[in-house]
């Protein structure tokens, strides 16, 4: 089996590229339900704020790479030829993926800040927010994880500045160099 991660910023695409990788049969292993599933276990609401004070609590008790390490038994489970994960947040993570899955590849979705606030302010979502500070804050926070890092990491990048349509169509060009024909 070979797996394939996303980082990117937040709204930069990760959950368009998955979204896409699905409709083409391929498993995606969504990091962030790991942490939604923290949340609602601990009877907090769905909120940023909870998310983010969540993801930083699981990493202070069981190390930075402590969401990835909640996936890899679901990756194991997986039968599909190729599996995809979304949402990476820090070179820890990449660093397992890397030992646990020898020919893992990760993907940046590069996107410019303001494309990325404009994503969040339609989007709907109920850790979204309207406010350029609120986007800065959680860039910083995601940046403490090795967000940086990670996305240094990578060996291939996609650009998300234009349509939906140009976003799918290098999409479905690197899912099919990787050798899944969507």
């Amino acid at each position: 089996m070979k797996v394939i991660g996303v980082v990117g910023l937040p709204a930069s695409g990760k959950g368009e590229f998955s979204k896409i990788a699905a409709e083409t049969g391929i498993p995606v292993i969504v990091m962030g339900d790991r942490i939604r599933a923290a949340v609602l276990k601990a009877g907090l609401d769905p909120t940023d704020t909870n998310f983010g004070a969540t993801a930083n609590r699981l990493r202070a008790e069981s190390g930075m790479d402590a969401i990835a390490a909640l996936c890899v038994p679901e990756i194991m489970k997986q039968t599909a030829p190729l599996v995809l994960v979304d949402g990476i947040r820090g070179d820890a993570e990449v660093r397992l993926f890397r030992k646990q899955f020898p020919a893992f590849t990760l993907i940046s979705i590069d996107s410019s800040f303001e494309k990325r606030l404009d994503r969040i302010r339609v989007r709907g979502r109920s850790d979204d927010f309207v406010l350029p500070e609120s986007l800065r804050t959680r860039d910083e926070r995601e940046m403490n994880w090795g967000l940086n890092n990670a996305l240094a990491e990578a060996d291939i990048r996609i650009k998300n500045e234009g349509s939906l349509e140009e976003f799918s169509t290098a999409v479905i060009s690197v899912l099919a160099s990787l050798g899944r024909d969507p």
